[in-house]
């Protein structure tokens, strides 16, 4: 080799390894804003756990004020029920409006036992309550995906050098692909007037909560936005914050 040729060659070598490290934490630094960017969306999308989807209003009572209502959840576990009454409750009471949790005037029997709707009558009479608000999970929707394997490569230029080469190939990665599986959970929520003997539905409204993490998690969404549909509704007044 010449020493013009080796001189030529030796730059050449020099660049690379100068260019080299700088093109792989220009890598880095991409890969990471990419991540905190994923971070980001995740966030946003799993921001409420509750998303209120359909909600309706019985024409025949708008506008009309209840002024003592009784809330009732349905469900297996008799402490996340007694939770969210109590919770549902006092999110719904507003200045002139007094809500009871069903747990502080009714029996709380086992869930598999048939509930006395006569005991419910009288309970709802002796108390005068106007309204009723009842939650019961609607039902649960499992969705499975199959996620095929692949390969990813990070996409390195410099092949004419060993180091460039291996820069190229040691960061493969190799996803062998899994089985995801996604549940939606439907809870009711409807609104009864009871001056008619067999109560009156006022407003009903659905919710729906992607893969949530317990059956508390859902309460705790129901509790913040149910109260809210209800107020855009139209069926309660807003909210006076409490100084």
């Amino acid at each position: 080799m010449s020493r013009g040729s080796l001189a030529k060659y030796v730059s050449i070598q020099q660049d690379e390894s100068m260019t080299f490290p700088y093109f792989t934490s220009r890598q880095v630094f991409r890969s990471a804003l990419l991540f905190f960017f994923l971070l980001t969306v995740l966030a946003a999308s799993s921001g409420k756990s509750v998303k209120m989807i359909t909600s309706w209003l019985n024409p025949n009572y708008g506008g009309q004020t209840f002024h003592k209502i009784l809330v009732i959840g349905v469900a297996q576990n008799l402490e996340v029920r007694a939770d969210f009454e109590d919770e549902m409750a006092a999110q719904i009471a507003r200045l002139g409006i007094e809500t009871i949790p069903g747990n502080h005037i009714l029996l709380r029997p086992d869930a598999n036992v048939k509930l006395d709707l006569d005991y419910l009558r009288g309970q709802i009479r002796d108390n005068h309550i106007d309204a009723v608000v009842v939650s019961r999970l609607l039902k649960v929707d499992k969705k499975v995906t199959i996620v095929p394997s692949s390969t990813y490569i990070a996409p390195y230029p410099y092949y004419y050098s060993f180091y460039g080469y291996l820069g190229a190939v040691y960061p493969m990665v190799y996803d062998p692909g899994y089985t995801r599986e996604d549940t939606t959970v439907s809870v009711e929520t409807n609104v009864y007037a009871t001056s008619k003997p067999d109560g009156d539905l006022v407003w009903n409204g659905v919710s729906k909560s992607f893969n949530p993490k317990s059956a508390k998690k859902i309460a705790d969404g129901l509790v913040k936005e149910v109260p809210k549909q209800m107020e855009k509704d139209g069926l309660l007044p807003k909210k006076v914050p409490s100084n």
